[in-house]
């Protein structure tokens, strides 16, 4: 460097042009820094961001709520949605060892009709019981917060349904998810973060089409569904007669439903043994007796007319590759209908139908009935003609089975 230094002195002009390159580096220098700093600190704002919403805490009014209802921030959770409400519900263990219902939050947005999803591309958010872990959760969402609800489960395998990262999430957006605004979805995430830290390893999620009422299983007892509706109800009464998540397994292709012993069961495809012990059996026999009486009436009401209309639902596998194929076509840019196609819509339940599931009810209710009058006379207890009507819920009440009876009053 001492050399050429002092052969460019020799070169009239050159050690001012070298000052002149020297000066304009470093001002070419000193303008990437200025560029790069900005960068610099929107990275790494954006890096807080991604955590501080991730770790925002649940709004005091609501910790304040779950003391006051025996739960702790940490307690476990179950998450209970429904589509044709719109509602997402979120309950926590107390420290009886019961769940409670503490909060419900409204779904902004889901996608495609009532009824399960079937093939990737069909737009519907899924139904059925699902299981969230922590690797499920996903702090760094486009949709600013998520988890996936673990579609497919054994049940949808079971019957070759496909598709995949379906999520409650925020942003409103939804295809083939469910959707939430991001203030909601942050408390939600709050909940979940707060209970796997707690020590819970996983939760359940129970996707609904609407309530599970009597009621409208009525209004929907002409809907191409209802078989599945059937089974997810099962899940459902289990639930709300125990207060404590169902374990989920799966035989021959539909949903079996028994008690926990450590932690939520193994789905399985091979009829797995579920834990059911026999005063829950009892006490399920109660239940069907009173909910077919209510459902009879409700069919009556249903046939008649004079209850809210159903919703349009998915009509089967046949629909959602349909839908699928339009999804596909809108996609690749080709000319496509406004809407997705359908193969039709929902109509009030007709005479006929009312008829049909009123003997399929009555059925139901005379097998529980006989179950509920042979554990009367095999434990010696007085008969009466109509046994299953006039039996006390205390009855259905044995040793390791606390409180059922209350359970039932509700």
């Amino acid at each position: 460097m001492i050399f050429r230094e002092r052969a460019w002195a020799h070169v009239p002009g050159m050690m001012g042009l070298r000052t002149i390159m020297v000066k304009a580096t470093l001002r070419a220098l000193a303008f990437l820094v200025t560029l790069a700093a900005p960068i610099a600190l929107t990275a790494c704002t954006d890096t807080l961001d991604k955590v501080a919403k991730a770790e925002k805490p649940l709004p005091n009014k609501l910790v304040r709520k779950m003391k006051a209802m025996g739960m702790s921030e940490t307690s476990p959770i179950l998450v209970r949605l429904y589509k044709e409400e719109s509602t997402l519900e979120i309950w926590k263990q107390k420290t009886d060892g019961r769940y409670a219902f503490v909060q419900s939050y409204p779904i902004c947005k889901y996608s495609g009709k009532l009824g399960p999803k079937y093939v990737e591309g069909d737009r519907q958010a899924p139904e059925g019981f699902y299981t969230v872990r922590p690797h499920q959760m996903n702090p760094d969402s486009q949709y600013y917060l998520a988890f996936n609800i673990g579609y497919p489960n054994a049940f949808d395998r079971a019957h070759g349904r496909t598709g995949q990262h379906l999520m409650v999430h925020g942003d409103c957006s939804s295809s083939g998810c469910y959707a939430m605004t991001d203030e909601y979805v942050g408390e939600i995430y709050a909940f979940a973060r707060d209970a796997f830290r707690g020590g819970q390893r996983e939760f359940q999620i129970q996707a609904f089409p609407f309530k599970m009422t009597e009621s409208n299983m009525a209004r929907y007892a002409g809907d191409p569904n209802m078989d599945f509706w059937r089974q997810l109800k099962d899940g459902s009464d289990f639930f709300e007669l125990t207060g404590q998540p169902p374990a989920v397994g799966v035989c021959q292709g539909r949903y079996v439903f028994g008690r926990q012993r450590d932690g939520i069961a193994a789905e399985s495809g091979n009829c797995p043994e579920m834990d059911k012990p026999a005063s829950l059996s009892l006490a399920f026999a109660k239940k069907t007796v009173d909910n077919m009486g209510v459902f009879s009436k409700a069919l009556d009401r249903a046939a008649s007319g004079k209850v809210t209309p159903p919703r349009n639902s998915i009509n089967g596998l046949e629909e959602a590759r349909l839908v699928s194929d339009w999804m596909k076509k809108r996609v690749r840019g080709e000319k496509t209908s406004r809407l997705p196609p359908s193969l039709g819509t929902n109509g009030p339940v007709t005479p006929q139908r009312a008829a049909e599931e009123k003997e399929r009810a009555e059925a139901a209710r005379s097998r529980a009935a006989a179950m509920i009058a042979a554990s009367v006379a095999a434990t010696s207890q007085p008969a009466a003609e109509n046994v299953a009507d006039d039996l006390p819920t205390s009855a259905v009440s044995t040793s390791g089975e606390t409180d059922i009876e209350q359970r039932f009053a509700r």
